[in-house]
């Protein structure tokens, strides 16, 4: 056994696993510690248990190793500290003085194991590796219910890997709770009212009014009571009280889409909103104050329109505080496969249709496609891939494969590996087991790379 870990560590150069050592007895501590660094896995060694305790938590990924009979606290003592901070991790003990009845007792109060001194290395071993094995379950265990509590969380999703997007989710994140207004700038089909319901969803104001508002798409005659609502008689027409779209949100988040169709006429009374905070019904000379979140987005450039006169200089920066730019998926090609099986998996359930795997053929298209619909095209394709089937989905617009790609050699390798490894867990369902049998990989090499590509197993699950 010995030489096959030793094989596996020249080999592959993996990390088998962490284990801490505790013994009063220097000499064993080192002996232990060498015969383990040399099969592969990290060690440590402590004379204090207190040092030693101080590095253990719930998420720590390794087991201990700990002499019996220590002076200040024994290995007993250590063991009911360690399970205090979690139970489930394997302690190993050693004794020169063992019996039967202390090796029962150990067990029962929670030792993984019992070995007397002096003890045969390859036993040990054996233990140390079935030890770490079942902490690793464990820890695995623990996130994938971390992972399914997330997944059933109410709240929409940001998929991808793409350095673009991650940045983007970083910057959302860092201003999730932020008292800011957000300006979203994205072209069509990019997704901006997801991103808007992505802040609100997940923000302390998740609990109040999400209001959408397309304000390219009201006409100009009513968008003023829309916004900003109407006492009865202010206008022909008002015969009663009208709430209006920023009232009706406060406490919570209102998204003005399209806000460069915004008629110049009502930027001064919007800009008016966004300074003072209070709204004023059309016809009433109260104002109400207003406790609320702006996202305004636009697909042009604002900074143009304000020097062509279209667009007022003061809004634009009062807007412009803080600016979440989503990337367009032609710059972010490695994540298309990932949200066309996402799209497709929601199109099955739906349509109650079978999921056929694309073939490679159609994933080299999908990749090489300059998608001017951003993600609203793919999303589509994907439906229509799932009703009409793949030659017909493909057929019915002209997605060929005639453009050059601009990935470089080893991104087309990744993003190969990458492939690989997404249709592998979707043919196991999520899987971990099945998939690293599929592929031949390690544990914790599926990991890294699950990691590396952010490809999360919950987006997996049947």
């Amino acid at each position: 056994m010995a030489v096959h870990m030793k094989d596996r560590l020249l080999t592959n150069n993996e990390d088998l696993g962490t284990v801490f050592i505790i013994d009063d007895d220097v000499n064993i501590c080192t002996a232990i510690e060498q015969m383990l660094e040399l099969q592969g896995f990290k060690a440590e060694t402590f004379n204090d248990a207190n040092v030693l305790l101080s590095k253990v938590n719930k998420q720590w990924s390794g087991i201990i190793i700990s002499d019996i009979h220590m002076p200040n606290m024994d290995g007993h003592q250590l063991m009911n500290k360690v399970h205090h901070i979690d139970n489930l991790l394997p302690i190993i003990l050693l004794t020169g003085f063992g019996d039967i009845s202390m090796a029962v007792n150990a067990m029962r109060n929670g030792a993984y194991d019992f070995i007397e001194k002096p003890f045969n290395n390859e036993h040990l071993l054996d233990i140390v590796k079935r030890a770490l094995d079942k902490r690793a379950l464990v820890l695995e265990n623990r996130h994938l219910k971390k992972e399914l509590e997330t997944h059933s969380s109410p709240g929409p999703r940001i998929l991808g890997s793409a350095p673009s997007i991650v940045h983007m989710r970083n910057m959302l994140n860092q201003v999730m709770d932020a008292p800011a207004d957000v300006m979203i700038d994205g072209e069509t089909g990019t997704g901006k009212e997801l991103v808007a319901r992505y802040l609100h969803d997940h923000s302390i104001r998740k609990d109040k009014n999400f209001v959408a508002l397309n304000c390219g798409a009201i006409p100009e005659s009513i968008i003023e009571s829309e916004l900003f609502g109407a006492e009865a008689g202010a206008y022909t027409g008002a015969d009663k009280r009208r709430i209006g779209k920023f009232e009706y949100a406060n406490g919570g988040t209102i998204f003005l889409d399209e806000i460069e169709s915004t008629p110049m006429s009502l930027q001064v009374k919007l800009l008016r909103v966004l300074e003072e905070r209070k709204v004023v019904r059309l016809g009433s000379n109260v104002g109400i104050d207003l406790d609320i979140r702006i996202i305004a987005a636009t697909k042009v450039d604002l900074l143009a329109l304000c020097d062509q006169g279209i667009f007022r200089h003061d809004l634009y920066y009062r807007l412009n505080l803080v600016t979440i730019e989503i990337p367009p998926l032609r710059d972010r090609i490695e994540d298309i496969p990932l949200l066309f099986l996402h799209f497709s998996r929601v199109a099955s359930a739906r349509y109650h249709r079978e999921l056929i795997p694309l073939t490679q053929e159609h994933k080299a298209r999908l990749i090489s496609h300059h998608w001017p619909g951003n993600v609203r095209e793919l999303r589509n394709l994907a439906e229509r891939y799932v009703l009409l089937g793949e030659v017909a989905a493909f057929n019915q617009q002209n997605y060929t494969n005639d453009e050059k790609t601009t990935m470089s050699l080893p991104e087309r390798v990744e993003f190969f590996e990458r492939s690989l490894i997404e249709e592998a867990l979707t043919n196991n369902n999520g899987s971990i087991k099945y998939t690293m049998d599929e592929l031949m990989l390690a544990r914790k090499t599926l990991y890294d790379k699950m990691k590396k590509y952010d490809l999360a197993r919950k987006e997996f699950l049947a």
